[in-house]
């Protein structure tokens, strides 16, 4: 019979608190281990020890380990029985691990895996949720980061055919606009790592630049209402997230931001619907409901992708 664990025989586990896969399995032990009595298993998260010297802790990170009472480390395979012998739900695999030739597999199956682990960790962290954001804000944040970088493209493509065409105000018009874009995308890029951005910005900056560029050989005029009617719904879009911060909350800093992109939005649409005029072609007008409508369709594709 097994005596239970004591404070004598109490097992360190150490492991790596910077890798998201760690982290969740990590996370599942030591709540079954704070359930029972007796486990004497304790957890140190080796990527946050600054005490041992970067050589211990490269060792350390590269393998699961667990160190004993006296001192003595068991890695690999065998750190991982000697962890579940002290978890319920855990031990008749510690026992299973024990017959004779089966550790020995264990071990080659978890080296095969460290094979696999970068890019299971770049996978992991790309549904981690971003700290300090609830899912809806990172949703959001993800598509006005994927909006603002086809804004960017937008300006660009409207640039691209007034200098072919000759048009300085149009190129000013655009530039001047663009300037503040590639500002709000500067701004909003600290908040969403790289990893939790869309995966489709390729899409949207071909998008974008064709959003600019085929009105702007029809113009000036289906430019400026182009322009019109892509910031109407971003200023919707930025007023719901808005109005969502003042119910639920956010972190700080991040409700001036949103305030601060939504008053250029509409300073831009406002400029360009005078530009435009309130007498349009019905051609034009379908154009514009075109375009609203592909953006409302490209904010739910990047909240999602």
């Amino acid at each position: 019979m097994q005596l239970p664990p004591t404070r004598d025989n109490t097992l360190t586990v150490l492991y790596d608190g910077a890798c998201p896969l760690c982290r969740r399995e990590i996370a599942h032990a030591q709540g079954l281990a704070d359930r029972t009595a007796g486990s004497a298993l304790c957890f140190v998260d080796i990527s946050q020890d600054a005490q041992r010297s970067a050589d211990e802790r490269a060792a350390l990170l590269a393998r699961f380990h667990v160190q004993r009472a006296d001192g003595t480390r068991l890695d690999g395979a065998a750190a991982f029985v000697a962890m579940w012998q002290r978890l319920p739900g855990w031990r008749w695999l510690a026992r299973l691990a024990r017959l004779p030739g089966v550790l020995p597999l264990l071990e080659r199956a978890y080296r095969g895996f460290l094979h696999l682990r970068p890019a299971l960790q770049a996978l992991a962290r790309r549904w981690e949720p971003t700290p300090g954001l609830s899912p809806h804000l990172e949703r959001e944040l993800r598509s006005d980061h994927a909006g603002e970088t086809g804004a960017v493209f937008i300006y660009r493509g409207i640039a691209t055919v007034a200098r072919w065409r000759g048009d300085a105000a149009l190129q000013a018009f655009a530039q001047r606009h663009g300037e503040a874009e590639a500002e709000h995308l500067r701004l909003i890029e600290p908040w969403l790592p790289s990893h939790r951005r869309s995966s489709l910005l390729g899409p949207w900056r071909l998008a974008g630049w064709l959003t600019g560029a085929l009105p702007a050989l029809a113009g000036p005029r289906a430019v400026h209402a182009t322009i019109a009617a892509v910031e109407t719904f971003v200023d919707h879009h930025y007023q719901q997230q808005i109005d969502h911060i003042a119910v639920h909350g956010a972190p700080e800093g991040l409700l001036p931001l949103l305030q601060r992109c939504q008053q250029d939005e509409c300073h831009h649409r406002d400029e360009a619907a005078a530009l435009a005029g309130p007498s349009r072609p019905w051609p034009l007008r379908l154009w514009c409901a075109l375009v609203g409508s592909g953006s409302a369709a490209a904010v739910v594709l990047a909240r999602r992708i």
